[in-house]
């Protein structure tokens, strides 16, 4: 059996690709409980997820960026994605991977990040 694997969504209108217990999407739609503290918007709708693979085990996998390089806020973000994961049935270990390519853009944010930041 292969991992699931799914990108996030770069549009709203875009929909995860899911495996057949549909985990994957659970992890993503989760994950939005995991607010940037310095913007108040969630890393998902601010385009900071770039990835999701969940291992027929139900490890998850998670590459993600910040903002800026220097951005002191990952090991918070971190502990963030793990905490509320823990509490996902069938989710087992997980492993965040902070990435810096493809570097973040506001363009990656979704439609209701843009506005409540007034980028139009």
């Amino acid at each position: 059996m292969n991992e699931q694997e799914i990108a996030a969504p770069e549009r709203e209108d875009a929909t995860p690709q899911d495996g057949p217990d549909g985990l994957s999407g659970v992890v993503l739609e989760t994950l939005k409980s995991v607010f940037d503290p310095e913007l108040g918007i969630n890393i998902v709708d601010l385009g900071l997820v770039y990835d999701v693979k969940v291992s027929p085990e139900g490890d998850v996998d998670i590459e993600y960026t910040l903002t800026t390089m220097g951005c002191p806020i990952g090991p918070l973000i971190e502990d963030q994605m793990r905490g509320i994961l823990a509490n996902v049935d069938g989710v087992g270990e997980v492993r965040p991977e902070m990435v810096l390519r493809p570097p973040w853009s506001p363009e990656m944010m979704s439609d209701e990040a843009k506005a409540a930041l007034g980028i139009f």
